[in-house]
């Protein structure tokens, strides 16, 4: 196994691959969002912010990313994750937390 470089996010981002683990998290969390034994309303809503995160040309502009919708719903996120027993979810979200939140 390959030692990770000690990161800090107060004195730089240097070693952190914040979008790369924001696109890696959302992929683990669409697995259990696209089923639709595990979606509702909110994750539905969800969804669509997702993909005005990929094309901000159709969000007048605005720019959302991954990592924003990640640091907003981050709580929302933990709970599925847990909910359904996640854990390699879990670690990357509390990895995400620490280093780009």
């Amino acid at each position: 196994m390959q030692e990770r470089e000690k990161t800090d996010r107060y004195v730089t981002f240097k070693g952190i691959d914040g979008d790369g683990n924001a696109r890696k998290l959302m992929a683990m969390l669409r697995r259990h969002i696209d089923d639709p034994a595990r979606t509702n309303l909110f994750w539905e809503q969800f969804k669509e912010k997702l993909t005005l995160a990929e094309s901000p040309d159709a969000n007048h502009g605005r720019r959302l990313d991954e990592l924003f919708l990640i640091h907003s719903y981050i709580n929302n996120l933990y709970e599925l994750f847990e909910e359904y027993e996640d854990t390699e979810a879990l670690t990357l979200l509390r990895q995400i937390e620490v280093e780009s939140c």
